[in-house]
């Protein structure tokens, strides 16, 4: 199945509404969709009334930010009850705190020689709650400081960097239980960008099962063929289902647009097997 359960509208850091990559989804093939904007999903309802006019089966969704051992990790969930009270609260404080680490990251930038960076991210910005750093990215190339996004994270916002400032997430074990206690499934989202160690990767791989997380993204925008078949092993291994998503942003940015990923490879149990009767289908 040409499912894409991982994007990002104008509701977190994407530049399309909910409505655009629906038609966009739909146009390209996709045969179940689900957005996932970072800890928000206050675009779910927009999401779904458009995918299902347009015929597109969809899933709910929502990317969670998570500290784990010092590093972020995002936890996809998909087939929740997008009104469930404590999900909502738990994404709710996870956004907290992201304003104050604006304002040191448009400090360090500051430091650095660029001015006016949180005043300039903030145009960028759909959802102030949300304010992140692709938001200062996209303000970086406008000013002229960067060719393009992908410079702007070599050279800048990420540690050891100027604009780098970290922010305390979610635990993995409240985001996978958010997840599961509203009806849903947990995934763990593009493992390969983490750079762990062995062990590291282990210890998140079993914490995460232990704690009742039920997937891993296996082909997603930023695994090269090799890596997808290294998370197909994993998913085996660790006996989780595999998913399957562009990790879609912006037209302009993303490697890879909604819909054109290559199979889940192997013999995997696709996450949207185990989620059938969450998905939701046009009448």
């Amino acid at each position: 199945m040409n499912a894409d359960l991982h994007c990002h509208s104008s509701v977190s850091d994407g530049t399309l509404t909910p409505e655009a990559l629906a038609a966009r989804a739909k146009a390209n093939g996709v045969e179940l969709w689900a957005l996932t904007d970072h800890d928000e999903v206050g675009g779910q309802q927009r999401a779904r009334d458009a995918a299902l006019a347009l015929g597109l089966p969809y899933l709910t969704g929502t990317e969670i930010s998570v500290s784990f051992v010092g590093i972020t990790v995002h936890i996809v969930g998909l087939g929740f009850d997008a009104g469930d009270a404590a999900l909502k609260a738990g994404l709710a404080a996870t956004r907290g705190g992201r304003r104050e680490r604006a304002l040191e990251m448009s400090d360090s930038l500051a430091q650095a020689g660029i001015r006016g960076s949180f005043e300039g991210a903030l145009k960028y910005v759909g959802n102030p709650d949300l304010i992140s750093r692709t938001h200062f990215a996209r303000y970086l190339v406008e000013a002229g400081v960067c060719a393009d996004t992908s410079e702007v994270f070599r050279r800048f916002l990420t540690e050891g960097k100027p604009g780098f400032v970290p922010h305390r997430w979610a635990s993995l074990r409240d985001a996978v239980r958010w997840i599961s206690d509203a009806g849903g499934a947990a995934v763990i989202a593009h493992p390969a960008r983490y750079k762990f160690t062995a062990n590291e990767e282990h210890a998140l791989f079993t914490e995460f099962k232990a704690h009742g997380g039920l997937g891993v993204e296996v082909v997603t925008g930023s695994h090269s063929a090799a890596e997808a078949v290294r998370y197909a092993e994993a998913a085996l291994e660790y006996g989780l289902a595999a998913s399957r998503g562009s990790d879609f942003h912006s037209p302009g940015e993303s490697h890879t647009d909604l819909g054109a990923l290559p199979e889940l490879p192997g013999t995997l149990t696709p996450v949207w097997d185990v989620l059938q009767d969450r998905i939701q289908r046009p009448q």
